[in-house]
């Protein structure tokens, strides 16, 4: 077995995608989580994806995945996944080192999904600590609690999403609410183009707050396997406090009420205190929790 990782820089060979899709499903049937995000896997056959990829291979099997986002000046952030048949070889560390030596002297973040002991140990035996994380909340609809509701403020109505009309003013939208994140504010039209080509796109369950016109803030539904995630919310900065963030999330859960389905889900930062609230005051609590280590 080859420990020495090859690299591809930017789109993997279209042989290879199904591959890594098999990977990571065997690996998140093992752990109970996946390794690799969405935007990484939709990153996988993309030839304009800011990445780098790492692949250990045997005769005739992929046994590791690593994938390097270089999106961002002066950074690389690593994702990583060892085929569970795999694992206690070494290939985890193998990965590791060669996305430091591809990262050069770009500042490195690991991605473990799940703070699983593995990746947890892996990531420390490199000198990385944890430096941020991203909480998975989760809701039993049948136990969404009755929250106060301001209503819309005047002016402002909500529609739905119209393909090929709203694309860009939503980016800009969301460029503006998520300046400060590093993976969300980077949101491309071919990154949204993307998405409306997966299964699970309805722009009826993308919801648009505006006023006069101009987008104030949004909210994108994703229902799959019968669970319904609030995708992604997002506030111009100039209407927070309008309390629009507060109407969407009920928007969202009315929405996925009428849908029939049983569980909401969520992700977002810790640190997001503002966020965490509004949400754990409509019963969401924290389920898994991803961290970063630098």
């Amino acid at each position: 077995m080859a420990l020495t990782p090859s690299v591809v820089r930017g789109a993997l060979p279209e042989d290879v995608v199904p591959l890594v899709h098999g990977l990571v499903a065997d690996a998140e049937q093992s752990d109970g989580v996946a390794p690799l995000s969405e935007q990484r896997l939709l990153w996988l056959g993309d030839d304009d994806a800011p990445v780098v990829h790492l692949l250990t291979w045997a005769p005739g099997r992929l046994t590791g995945i690593a994938q390097l986002d270089l999106g961002v000046e002066g950074k690389a952030v690593a994702e990583l996944a060892v085929a569970p048949a795999e694992r206690g070889q070494g290939l985890g560390k193998a990965l590791l080192a060669a996305a430091r030596e591809v990262a050069g002297d770009r500042e490195l973040s690991v991605w473990a999904h799940g703070d699983l002991p593995a990746g947890r140990a892996l990531a420390r035996q490199a000198g990385l600590r944890p430096s941020r994380e991203l909480w998975l909340m989760r809701l039993e609809l049948a136990a969404r609690p009755e929250v106060p509701r301001r209503g819309l403020p005047d002016g402002v109505t909500v529609r739905t999403f119209v393909v090929d009309q709203d694309e860009e003013a939503w980016l800009r939208l969301n460029a503006r609410a998520f300046a400060d994140h590093p993976e969300q504010g980077r949101i491309t039209l071919a990154d949204v183009r993307a998405r409306q080509g997966e299964p699970w796109f309805d722009p009826e369950n993308f919801f648009l707050a505006e006023r006069d016109g101009a987008l104030l803030a949004s909210v994108w539904l994703k229902v799959v396997d019968g669970v319904g995630e609030i995708y992604v919310l997002g506030v111009d900065p100039d209407a927070q406090g309008l309390g629009l963030g507060t109407e969407l999330t009920a928007i969202s859960l009315d929405r996925f009420e009428e849908l029939g389905l049983g569980v909401a889900i969520l992700y977002t930062s810790a640190e997001n205190i503002a966020a965490v609230r509004t949400y754990a005051k409509f019963g969401f609590t924290p389920s898994n929790v991803d961290v970063t280590y630098s």
